[in-house]
């Protein structure tokens, strides 16, 4: 989460602001550890009923707006909404009905079942850092324990300990953010990527003077003859030639065999009006047979390959066959996308985990859309820039897949959601509640014209009078 905020936000806007977020960030961390500790001993001062009620009201209101949303946005907000009125009615149950309980084993399976992905990934890809990693996937499984097991409240804390740790994770984010950006020219979210360092350089600002984009919200992603930057996805499924056999989660994010057992993985590419057309291949097919699939998965250098960059994209659907599905962005700085690629291109090197076609459209994307909230309103993106990310709900998703992505690998799947997921903080869009408002508005606006011009026809004399 720290990283991609860091990105999304700018060196240009955190710099400016780094002692307000360590003085915000020390204070969370101060009070959520004391949320934490007055509840180890079962005499609860905090409100519990006020975390019920905050929840079943925004997961009301999540749910009454949901189906303003768009495509992906929509199943996102009605899932969010079903899962914060289910917590609120646990929460409001309290001791009922064993509601702390059931409380608790969600909240901990939810711990328990991330802890174990992040651990069994570390051990099997070896990414970079992984020992560091695979530190917080045994703290994480900690938590858990700790959360499932009665003592010594007998499960009465468990929100009010969910509450403590929240308060604190959200104050060491902002005390690392602030920490690293106050003396900083370059994104920290990036460093050790040359590519991405070289494309950090850059600054948000043009002869002094902050980039400020036309318009600060969108009611939808842009017209097909809108420049824009675009992410192509060939999904496994899309791409394959046969008749598949479905397998509903391996299909999306992995790979999709058809009836004669060829496998297709699909494809990513990342395409800019500009020129620039980020699309790697492996020079030779990679043998993925069985017996080598735990070797290949190893982000290591003994399984480097090289590999080849696509031209454009009409050559590349030209010759296998056009995209499956687009996201387009409004939102992005293309000078930073320019000195991403001019670096990225120079080394060819393929890794089926690593370094691949996948990863490398998702590091462009992450260049050309460094500092996109604080872009959006220029020397205007105040606080409110911060709190709007925070609360969308796309950030939170984004960040979770690319943690995902990052200990794991990158596949066409996960650049897909990742790619919609930043275009709704990169190009905004009304709140759900405020797109509901102004069209109500607009629907009473124009029944009012209507009754007005029928009134004054019914007031008009007879044409033969």
């Amino acid at each position: 989460m720290v990283k991609l905020m860091m990105i999304l936000l700018g060196v240009d806007y955190l710099r400016g602001r780094w002692r307000s977020l360590m003085v915000t960030g020390w204070l969370l961390l101060v009070v959520g550890l004391g949320i934490f500790i007055d509840a180890l001993d079962g005499s609860l001062g905090f409100p519990i009923p006020l975390v019920g009620w905050l929840l079943l009201i925004e997961g009301a209101l999540t749910l009454a707006v949901a189906w303003a949303g768009v495509g992906g946005q929509r199943r996102l907000r009605y899932s969010k909404g079903i899962v914060f009125v289910l917590a609120a009615v646990l929460v409001l149950q309290g001791p009922r009905h064993h509601a702390n309980f059931i409380l608790s084993l969600f909240i901990g399976a939810a711990f328990l079942s991330d802890g174990l992905l992040q651990a069994a990934s570390a051990v099997v890809v070896r990414y970079r850092r992984w020992r560091v990693a695979l530190g917080f996937a045994i703290f994480e499984i900690l938590l858990a324990v700790f959360v499932i097991q009665p003592y010594p409240t007998h499960y009465k804390s468990t929100v009010v300990y969910c509450v403590g740790v929240l308060f604190m994770f959200a104050g060491w984010n902002l005390v690392m953010i602030a920490s690293r950006v106050r003396k900083l020219n370059s994104n920290p979210a990036v460093w050790g990527d040359a590519s991405a360092e070289a494309a950090s350089a850059a600054s948000d600002t043009k002869d002094g003077t902050p980039v400020v984009l036309p318009a600060s919200e969108w009611d939808g992603p842009p017209a097909d003859n809108e420049p824009a930057l675009t992410v192509h996805v060939w999904t496994p499924v899309g791409t394959s030639k046969g008749e598949v056999q479905r397998h509903l989660i391996v299909d999306r994010y992995i790979a999709a065999v058809d009836r004669n057992g060829v496998i297709s993985t699909g494809h990513a590419a990342l395409e800019s009006p500009e020129g620039v057309y980020v699309s790697l291949y492996p020079a030779v097919e990679i043998d993925r047979s069985p017996d080598d699939f735990a070797r290949l998965l190893r982000a290591t250098s003994d399984n480097d390959v090289p590999g080849v960059f696509q031209p454009s994209y009409p050559i590349e659907s030209k010759t296998w066959c056009p995209s499956t599905t687009r996201v387009r962005i409004r939102n992005y700085d293309p000078t930073r996308l320019a000195r991403f690629w001019s670096t990225y291109r120079e080394d060819t090197t393929y890794n089926l985990t690593h370094r691949n076609c996948s990863s490398s459209v998702s590091r462009a994307l992450e260049a050309a859309l460094e500092g996109a909230a604080g872009r959006l309103y220029g020397a205007r993106a105040g606080w409110g820039a911060l709190f709007r990310m925070l609360v969308t709900p796309e950030l939170w998703v984004a960040a979770q897949i690319r943690k995902r992505a990052v200990t794991m690998a990158w596949t066409p799947g996960l650049t897909l959601d990742y790619a919609r997921a930043l275009s709704m903080v990169a190009d905004p869009r009304p709140y759900g509640w405020l797109k509901v408002a102004r069209m109500a508005i607009a629907k009473m606006r124009q029944s009012r014209r209507q009754w007005r011009h029928e009134g004054s026809s019914s007031m008009d004399p007879p044409a033969n009078a």
